[in-house]
């Protein structure tokens, strides 16, 4: 009797230790396609594709992407800049398939730091689908950062 119940219980163990396993691994896959929006990198060459083309149109802004996108123009060494960062890495993950958001770094793209006129870091070109981007500088709370991506991205009401 004891030996049928603990065998009854090894294998509702083995069973359970496996159904485990397999939730484990499709919450594994699902955080994977969750985490697949993350802040994408940018050089000039991407940005004239991704972005905006301002060498064939430079007194047209005509954006090439999707979906609205928000443009960090950071350096590795601003302090501001690493604390805007894991906010931007945040708000990629919740508005995934909603907004791009992609960084240049304004030491290794200066060219392209320049023809957006940058002088302080960092800041951030928000881009709607219709209409003129917008910049801002300094480094925004979480907050200023979904206002401006509900309103003037997303055009949501509140």
């Amino acid at each position: 009797m004891k030996l049928k119940i603990f065998s009854t219980i090894a294998l509702l163990a083995l069973f359970l230790s496996c159904n485990a396993q397999s939730v484990k691994k499709q919450n594994k896959n699902n955080s994977k396609e969750e985490n697949k929006m993350e802040v994408q990198h940018l050089t000039k060459a991407e940005f004239l594709t991704k972005i905006a083309n301002f060498e064939q149109n430079p007194k047209e802004w005509k954006f090439l992407g999707s979906k609205p996108a928000i443009v960090d123009f950071y350096a590795t060494w601003c302090g501001p800049c690493k604390a805007v960062a894991p906010i931007l890495e945040e708000l990629a993950k919740e508005y995934a398939g909603k907004i791009d958001i992609y960084k240049v770094d304004t030491d290794k793209e200066q060219e392209l730091a320049t023809a957006f006129g940058i002088r302080s870091i960092p800041s951030i070109l928000f881009i709607p689908m219709e209409g003129q981007p917008q910049m801002a500088q300094g480094a925004l709370p979480k907050a200023a950062f979904k206002e401006t991506i509900d309103t003037f991205l997303l055009k949501e009401k509140k």
